[in-house]
């Protein structure tokens, strides 16, 4: 996700083509080719400018909806629906990759998460993640933490220190709610990464951007990127 506005011009996108698998937009405004995944302008009058990043996060409808009852759906104008693409992911997704980067052990369509610490890349298997979480590790000297939602599905990342201090987090197995708890203080967090119950009550761990994706995507936009071993 990215705010539209470029040097305090507000532009308006929309898509205009594939490369390799991955949507690419055209601004009205400035007529600029803008690649979605990294949010750099790849070719016209804004070519080296990069997109700001919006923090935003990929959940399962039931679990955004009980995290935030009072939040709005956008939905389709009717009177466009005709001018809408139809569900061409299944489709697609069949389709074979122009590059692949199979010297990882990954399948190309193998889904990972993506992230980016001080210029540090790493991509995290969801078939490593999903039975391991929540997972810790250390991206460019960060005590990082990546734990699957209550979902199964949902993923979210955060820094693993509480006031400052290095800790770790274990899944409260004997709960019936989604839990976590931290070595340091010995307190319940939930899924939105704040401590719910415990000495740490009130405080909410930092966030990290991630992002999850196709291997075969990530690695040819971050080609630097290590992978996860677990």
């Amino acid at each position: 996700m990215w705010k539209r506005t470029v040097a305090g011009r507000i532009l308006h996108f929309y898509l205009a083509g594939i490369n390799n698998q991955n949507f690419l937009m055209r601004d009205n405004e400035t007529g600029t080719w803008w690649q979605q995944v990294t949010g750099k302008a790849i070719f016209g009058p804004l070519r080296g400018s990069t997109l700001e990043w919006i923090a935003n996060d990929e959940l399962t409808f039931a679990l955004w909806k009980t995290e935030s009852p009072a939040g709005q759906v956008l939905v389709p104008v009717s009177s466009d629906l005709k001018n809408y693409e139809s569900n061409w992911e299944p489709k697609v997704s069949k389709l074979p990759v122009v590059i692949s980067f199979k010297e990882s052990g990954l399948a190309d369509r193998d889904v990972v998460v993506g992230l980016e610490i001080r210029n540090t890349l790493r991509a995290y298997p969801m078939k490593a993640l999903s039975p391991e979480s929540p997972i810790e590790d250390r991206v460019a000297g960060i005590p990082i933490l990546l734990a699957v939602g209550p979902d199964g599905k949902s993923v979210r990342g955060f820094v693993r220190q509480v006031n400052g201090s290095e800790t770790d987090f274990f899944r409260k197995s004997e709960s019936r709610e989604w839990t976590l708890m931290d070595s340091y203080t010995g307190s319940d967090w939930n899924f939105q990464g704040c401590s719910i119950r415990g000495a740490a009550v009130g405080i909410c761990l930092e966030r990290i951007a991630i992002l999850k994706d196709y291997w075969f995507d990530w690695r040819n936009y971050h080609p630097t990127t290590s992978v996860y071993r677990h």
